[in-house]
């Protein structure tokens, strides 16, 4: 039966021969392997995929975007990715098919971070500083909506555009007041350059007015037309993982580091656990089950995109997400 299940994979995703031995189910992720990406291992070493049926391999990706343009051509079936910008490239390739199916950050780590020393404590103070953004960053995208909700003087902001390699260095060492990034990953790459703790603001985005939400799963609709059954089983497995993770951080960063033995379990187990609190298990998320949106928000979230971006096609919310795949709610009980 698995290995049926997994010749109907490779077929639908045209791998063949060697293409399909080394890779029988591939996950994009949108980042390196650091701690948010433990409960994805989790699922792989507690079985959670196995039994469902699949033999998954987890690449890293390059930032928010990196899994779209992945997804949409179909060299991978499912990947992790900002829904805003994936809303976004909906709307410049109508038709694209690739559509989010479970969210996993319900409240977005969007964030801008700062330090006090510099002046930057409020949204208010980025006014006459210096921002730096590296252009393809999720949380940059968001600025514009931020800046509105805000009532900032954009003229008044310098943004100077770093990489993600040169982000985190720039604000240690006072070549910029302020940066944008996901919250859990920019602060604790301050705290590890030796940043004081109690130096550093973080801006939390969704607590200045944003009702958008982040990241989420992504499949392609081709692929999961002819599959509804393993994408089901996918994130059945996807949710199992973060279950486990949030029960026993300890047990998930172990698998985090099998993958990624350079990694600081410690910094990286903080980074979990700071994604978990903040953006997965919200209210929402645990009265819930994670996985879902809620109508009226995700609503006002397309509004607030509108503000910044010229829509070409009337906005259409079943065009970016769809629950048709989730497994019953049950089954995505966080704890």
């Amino acid at each position: 039966m698995l290995k049926k299940t997994l010749v109907a994979v490779a077929a639908t995703l045209g791998l063949t021969g060697a293409a399909f031995a080394q890779a029988d189910f591939p996950f994009a992720l949108d980042w390196k392997f650091e701690g948010p990406a433990a409960p994805y291992f989790v699922a792989i070493d507690k079985g959670h995929f196995e039994e469902a049926g699949l033999s998954v391999e987890i690449s890293a990706g390059q930032g928010s975007l990196d899994a779209i343009p992945k997804v949409a051509t179909g060299a991978f079936p499912v990947g992790f990715a900002d829904i805003n910008s994936l809303i976004k490239f909906l709307d410049q390739n109508p038709g694209a098919p690739v559509t989010a199916v479970m969210m996993i950050y319900d409240k977005p780590p969007f964030a801008i971070i700062g330090r006090k020393s510099l002046g930057v404590e409020v949204p208010k103070d980025l006014e006459g500083r210096v921002l730096g953004a590296p252009p393809p960053d999720g949380a940059w995208a968001q600025f514009p909506a931020f800046a509105i909700a805000n009532d900032l003087d954009v003229s008044a902001i310098t943004v100077e555009p770093v990489g993600f390699p040169t982000r985190e260095p720039m604000l240690a060492e006072g070549n910029v007041a302020a940066i944008t990034g996901f919250s859990f990953s920019s602060y604790l790459n301050l705290v590890r350059l030796g940043v004081p703790e109690e130096d550093i603001s973080t801006i939390l985005m969704a607590d200045y007015g944003l009702e958008l939400y982040g990241n989420a799963i992504i499949a392609n609709t081709n692929f999961a037309a002819d599959n509804p059954e393993l994408i089901t089983g996918f994130l059945a497995a996807i949710a199992a993982g973060w279950k486990d993770a949030i029960a026993d951080p300890d047990m998930a960063i172990a698998s985090l580091i099998e993958r990624n033995p350079a990694a600081d379990a410690e910094l990286e187990k903080r980074r979990l656990e700071l994604s978990i609190e903040a953006n997965v298990a919200t209210d929402f998320a645990l009265a819930n089950g994670m996985g879902g949106i809620d109508d009226a928000r995700m609503a006002k979230a397309l509004e607030q995109i509108a503000q910044t971006y010229e829509f070409q096609n009337e906005p259409d919310v079943s065009l970016y997400f769809t629950d048709a795949y989730l497994p019953d709610a049950s089954l995505r009980m966080l704890k």
